[in-house]
């Protein structure tokens, strides 16, 4: 037989299209599950690895794919506009280099102000394959496409120079608060008064996020009364600015901040989780004793874990029931699931 006529006959790559939808499936799940975990206070390190694990054994079924993955993310994220989804198809879109559907895939999120699952799929190639998009983003005239590109750089620690001036003192203010989270990350001291001049900015998460990157500065006793503002203001970065505001002075300083915080029923959590921030092992006991009351159990779970990593794989010292622990337990979270140490079990393993 002829050459040509070999060639002719040489069987094509078949791409099982269930299959591809399966690896989509998956990803989206447990991208989603993982960024959720991600949440948590503190987050098990060990589950993160294992899911990123998974995630990325799904993800060599994709770059197998190649462009026949697209469809399937594509019809998979118009049906479901979730953040797994928004990972997956921003991922692929990526992968596959082109420009067409990465812009149509943030144009979608734009619309759905969906921005966690395109952090995401940039954090999760490496610098030098999503470095043209940031660099072009990090000057777009559009604010969220900026937003992206700080993200990213926040993600894998990259330094964006004399652009970052600018960022930090950028019009929109979900890019300005990321640009001066990323300036503190990078430890930016020639942005201190640009830092500084946004304390007084009119959006708290600009606010918060010069006074957190003034603390990573050591300078956070300049932010101290807005860090402790945004402390009890019960927002979604609440941790953080309490984990600033504590570094931001004495622990002596600390200390009595976080015994007027016990005071009230509101803010007593807060006190109790800020414990567990200062490093101090010696206060296992009193935390056991606030484990055993409905209100601060959360909170003491989360100190307890920040202080003793190791008690993470210590499943049988707490629960996700806490109707477990008693009526009065059962009366506080009524059906709510969540996360408990079992005092007498912690006590026990604190003896051992």
């Amino acid at each position: 037989m002829a050459p040509a006529a070999v060639q002719l006959f040489k069987p094509q790559r078949r791409i099982a299209t269930e299959a591809v939808r399966q690896h989509v499936e998956q990803v989206a799940f447990l991208w989603g599950q993982r960024d959720a975990w991600s949440l948590d206070d503190p987050p098990d390190e060990a589950v993160m690895t294992e899911i990123a694990q998974r995630v990325e054994v799904n993800l060599d079924g994709l770059r197998i794919a190649g462009g026949a993955a697209w469809p399937v993310a594509d019809r998979q994220l118009r049906d479901y506009p979730e953040k797994g989804e928004f990972f997956v198809a921003g991922w692929i879109a990526i992968e596959l280099n082109d420009s067409t559907r990465v812009d149509q895939t943030v144009a979608l999120a734009k619309a759905a102000n969906e921005r966690r699952g395109l952090v995401g799929a940039l954090a999760w190639h490496r610098p030098e394959r999503i470095g043209h998009l940031v660099r072009d983003w990090l000057g777009n005239a559009d604010a969220f496409k900026r937003y992206l590109a700080i993200g990213a750089c926040i993600e894998h620690g990259v330094d964006p120079k004399q652009m970052l001036a600018r960022l930090v003192k950028d019009p929109d203010a979900a890019a300005r608060a990321f640009a001066l989270r990323l300036a503190g990350k990078l430890k930016r001291t020639d942005l201190a008064r640009d830092m500084a001049a946004a304390l007084e900015a009119e959006d708290e998460s600009v606010r918060l996020w010069a006074g957190w990157a003034l603390a990573e500065l050591g300078s956070g006793n300049l932010a101290q009364s807005e860090l402790r503002k945004a402390t009890t203001a019960d927002g979604p970065d609440a941790l953080f600015a309490l984990r600033a505001a504590i570094k931001a002075g004495s622990e002596k300083e600390a200390r009595a901040w976080l015994g007027g915080l016990m005071r009230t029923t509101d803010t007593a959590p807060l006190a109790v989780r800020g414990i567990g921030m200062l490093g101090d092992r010696s206060v296992l006991p009193w935390l056991i004793e606030r484990m055993r009351e409905p209100h601060l159990a959360v909170a003491a779970r989360a100190a307890f874990l920040e202080l003793f990593p190791e008690a993470h794989d210590e499943t049988k010292l707490f629960t996700a029931d806490p109707t477990e622990l008693g009526p009065a337990f059962e009366k506080h979270f009524e059906d709510e699931v969540v996360n408990v140490a079992i005092p007498d079990r912690v006590e026990a393993w604190r003896s051992e």
